[in-house]
């Protein structure tokens, strides 16, 4: 690894002058292969020990696929630089972050063809913990302007063209993993976006911070959704979500029959499929927000923030079908809810990034272990609610049915 007084990688630059390790992982000219470097190995004298490690997948769709596992001590996080820099899963302990699919292989890109299953052919990869989608639209495929857009665009199955591992050498001894993702086409579209995951040893959690560039001469339109997915142990029969809500409205005519309860989860239902629901959350004075998945005893749960002056709106998604099927919840906070861009643009939500400009996301995920820890982010996110209410809107936002 290189020491750095002053890293800039990938057009980041660290804040402070603190002294850095940085490694390039993957590029033009750096293939991908097994490697592994550790706390020790550095000279680091954490409190948690820690690695970095790298690995390549071979068989079936999966071949050629490199995983990148970042253990902080109590968490192990699993990167695929291969499929838009997404979180495979975060262990803790026994507590998996993530959820089972049917798709049971990290699937190599080059064996996906979006514009199959009539636009669904994103669904043949679709396994992770937290998904990218974005960057040129997100939603629902159809046709908008003349276009057929494939289900949440194609972020997710971008390979980082560049990918670098940086760990400060003073504490907290932040870890940070940057990949590079290029979402280009000819008289369409020029957007280059740096993604970033951040952690500290010792943290059961970690943090996004991805940069939209348009580096075309020309403004353009986008979208950006982190559909982050959770299965058991979180969620179960009596499993609830909380937030703080300024309005929530159902996605479809099915999701309006489940309003009344929309916050709580059903165990494995056959033939349930899914509903999802429309939410306007609440922030702070500075557009910070907090939501919240815990399980039906309120020991256990996960907390996912974000800016809503970033991302000012969210999509809870609940596929309680059965375990086989899929049995998982989405919490996702976007620029835009789950209908194709057509339908969005009339709702406000496909906003322009000018040339040059940069558009910046971040997106925070902690778990949370006991009752004390669960209660405390409720407070935390009743204090953002306060005495404001929430509007009920009883029809879907578009009419999908005609």
């Amino acid at each position: 690894m290189t020491r750095l007084s002053l890293l800039c990688g990938l057009g980041f630059c660290l804040a402070n002058q603190a002294m850095a390790w940085e490694q390039v992982l993957i590029d033009p000219n750096t293939p991908a292969r097994n490697w592994q470097v550790t706390s020790e190995e550095l000279g680091i004298q954490a409190e948690r020990p820690f690695k970095v490690s790298m690995r390549t997948l071979h068989g079936g769709r999966q071949e050629g696929v490199s995983l990148i596992e970042i253990d902080n001590g109590v968490m192990r996080m699993t990167i695929v630089p291969n499929r838009g820099m997404n979180v495979l899963e975060a262990v803790a302990g026994d507590v998996r972050l993530g959820w089972d699919s049917p798709v049971d292989e990290v699937v190599n890109p080059s064996f996906i063809e979006l514009n199959g299953r009539e636009g669904l052919g994103w669904l043949e990869g679709f396994n992770e913990l937290v998904t990218r989608c974005g960057y040129e639209w997100v939603g629902h495929p159809g046709e908008d302007n003349g276009e057929l857009l494939t289900l949440h665009g194609r972020a997710a199955n971008i390979p980082a063209s560049r990918v670098v591992l940086q760990i400060d050498e003073k504490p907290p001894y932040v870890i940070r993993l940057r990949g590079e993702l290029k979402e280009k086409a000819f008289k369409k579209v020029d957007f280059s976006i740096m993604t970033e995951l951040s952690t500290e040893p010792g943290r059961r959690g970690f943090s996004l911070h991805d940069t939209l560039t348009n580096e075309g001469d020309y403004a353009k339109e986008y979208q950006a959704l982190y559909h982050t997915n959770f299965g058991t142990p979180l969620l179960e029969q009596g499993a609830r979500f909380v937030a703080p809500v300024k309005q929530v409205s159902p996605f479809n005519a099915k999701a309006g029959k489940e309003l009344s309860d929309w916050q709580t989860y059903r165990g494995p239902t056959a033939d349930y499929d899914e509903t999802v629901f429309n939410v306007v959350p609440f922030a702070d004075e500075q557009g910070e927000t907090l939501t919240m998945l815990h399980n039906r005893s309120a020991e256990l749960g996960v907390t996912v923030g974000f800016n809503t002056r970033e991302l000012p709106v969210f999509s809870l998604w609940k596929n309680t079908d059965t375990e086989k099927q899929g049995y998982v919840t989405g919490l996702e906070p976007g620029t835009s809810y789950s209908y194709n861009r057509a339908y969005q643009r009339p709702l406000g939500l496909v906003p322009a990034i000018e040339p040059g400009e940069q558009k910046h996301f971040h997106v925070s995920y902690d778990l949370l272990v006991n009752k004390a820890a669960v209660a405390d982010a409720r407070s935390r996110i009743e204090a953002i609610q306060g005495d404001r209410k929430t509007e009920v809107i009883e029809k879907p936002l578009v009419d999908l049915e005609n």
